[in-house]
């Protein structure tokens, strides 16, 4: 495979997604982000939905609350804009055809946005049917916009509220080499 080549096409492909709502390249990715020589990029989407946070009581600090994470929930989106796929609690990545995997966070990186979500770097594993996203091996959450929790608004009297903060990413999937 000439390699020269697939990174020409990669960029060509990411080039013109920026031009419409779309993945963006990423760009300055931290090291402990990247994904393992035996691993290569398989798929790209873009991600657009809300980050779920609930107010709750923080665990061994009497009369404190905060916003935690309850789950995602987003439309995955190819180059061309057309839906092709879900992410949602898990956290879980889910295809048309019912595939899907579950991640888990391996690194994480601060956003170069203050207002972003972290970057992630994630194992995946299938958690369902053979199919478009069962063979994928990793998860890299990039080009966050969005999805911080509540910074104001959780306190006693509002335990058990929910805020559903709008977010978008790319997500990269990696398979094996």
């Amino acid at each position: 495979m000439n390699c020269k080549l697939v990174v020409s096409t990669l960029a060509l492909v990411l080039g013109a997604c920026t031009s419409m709502q779309g993945p963006a390249p990423a760009a300055n990715v931290p090291d402990k982000l990247k994904p393992s020589a035996n691993e290569s990029l398989a798929l790209v989407t873009y991600a657009k939905g809300v980050q779920i946070y609930e107010c709750r009581a923080v665990k061994d600090r009497a009369g404190a609350y905060e916003w935690a994470l309850v789950a995602p929930e987003a439309d995955l989106f190819d180059a061309k804009g057309s839906k092709i796929g879900k992410h949602y609690a898990g956290p879980h990545w889910e295809a048309p055809d019912g595939s899907k995997i579950v991640g888990t966070v391996k690194e994480r990186a601060d956003a170069p946005r203050a207002d972003a979500i972290p970057w992630l770097l994630l194992t995946a594993k299938s958690d369902g049917p053979s199919g478009s996203f069962s063979k994928f091996t990793a998860v890299q959450r990039l080009n966050t916009v969005g999805g911080v929790a509540p910074t104001a608004g959780c306190s006693r009297s509002a335990v058990g509220a929910t805020a559903r903060v709008p977010y978008t990413a790319d997500y990269y999937f990696l398979a094996a080499r």
